[in-house]
């Protein structure tokens, strides 16, 4: 049985994160052997990487940024998603390579040339079967992180510009633009119930 890779992106407070652990609650009472993972911290390793980076007050260069997360993905695809995908199982990452395009190339500023190489190193060619980015305005994130800062502590990531925001945000837009048949565009202003049967659908589809 052959397994299936799904990713969910979109920018910080998007809902994405939500709605992902919706859909494997769903999906595992309908019988599913579902993995549910993470990037940066899929792994052991990832997690430390994680804390180094978002948790850490120390500066960070946008080159090292970019790195980390190489390695973090270098080592989450051969170790978990891989071999997960080989015994059948779906695995469902919250955020994967689109992201390093997004906030790396679109935020940073990065070469698009050397974001490819760099991702193409770290996965090895491997590519999700469906990735849903759930899109919301640059204001409406801005106010849904302020509500989470309130409940829990921020991240490095945080702290970016509504500027930074905008150009991760076309970033991602112009990945559904140049890939439609694996990356969906879901429009994340709308009830949490709604995007629900929206995601259900899509997911549907492809394990049918």
């Amino acid at each position: 049985m052959k397994g299936r890779f799904i990713t969910f992106e979109g920018i910080d407070g998007s809902g994405k994160t939500t709605q992902l652990r919706s859909l494997e609650a769903f999906l595992r009472a309908s019988g599913h052997d579902v993995v549910i993972t993470c990037e940066p911290g899929g792994t052991p390793l990832g997690r430390r990487l994680r804390a180094a980076f978002l948790e850490s007050d120390a500066t960070v260069s946008p080159l090292a940024e970019l790195l980390l997360f190489a390695a973090d993905r270098a080592q989450h695809v051969e170790h978990l998603i891989r071999p997960s995908l080989a015994e059948g199982k779906i695995v469902i990452s919250d955020r994967y390579a689109d992201a390093t395009e997004a906030y790396q190339g679109g935020g940073r500023g990065f070469d698009a040339d050397l974001i490819a190489e760099v991702i193409e190193l770290a996965t090895g060619g491997l590519k999700p079967d469906l990735t849903l980015f759930f899109d919301i305005p640059v204001e409406t994130a801005f106010k849904r992180m302020a509500n989470r800062h309130a409940a829990s502590r921020a991240n490095r990531m945080d702290g970016e510009t509504a500027e930074f925001y905008s150009s991760v945000r076309r970033a991602y837009l112009a990945i559904a633009d140049r890939e439609p048949e694996r990356f969906r565009v879901v429009d994340g202003t709308r009830g949490v119930a709604e995007i629900e049967e929206d995601v259900r659908q899509v997911v549907g589809k492809l394990l049918n």
